[in-house]
């Protein structure tokens, strides 16, 4: 069973630092391009970072580029996202997730449940 486990999530106040983990069990980690997620009230969930395995290459969403940053333990099949500089439009629910490709594609084959990330300004 593939199992993606997010933590780390809480309440901030504008401009402190979170950073969050994923723990995958369950899938070939290293062939699998991992991404993270947000989803905030009333709006559309998006992509904000992806690791891709083809060529080892980190993608950003415009929005946090500079202030996070996504990395990797394939050893202990960890991803983490380190937020800094947080703002109030940050607040959103963080999934992590497995794309279906070793590429970013969008396509996702499994999701986590979620943490919750919360600014306050």
């Amino acid at each position: 069973e593939v199992q993606l486990v997010e933590s780390g999530g809480g309440l901030v106040q504008a401009g402190g630092s979170l950073r969050l983990s994923c723990a995958a069990s369950g899938l070939p980690f290293d062939d699998y391009a991992i991404g993270w997620f947000r989803q905030a009230p009333g709006k559309e969930r998006e992509e904000v970072s992806c690791l891709s395995r083809n060529d080892r290459r980190t993608n950003y969403a415009d929005s946090v580029k500079g202030r996070f940053t996504m990395s990797s333990d394939n050893a202990k099949n960890m991803v983490y996202l380190q937020m800094n500089n947080l703002k109030p439009e940050d607040t959103a629910l963080y999934y992590c997730a497995a794309d279906r490709n070793n590429y970013c594609s969008g396509r996702v084959g499994y999701w986590g449940q979620g943490t919750q990330v919360t600014v306050s300004s």
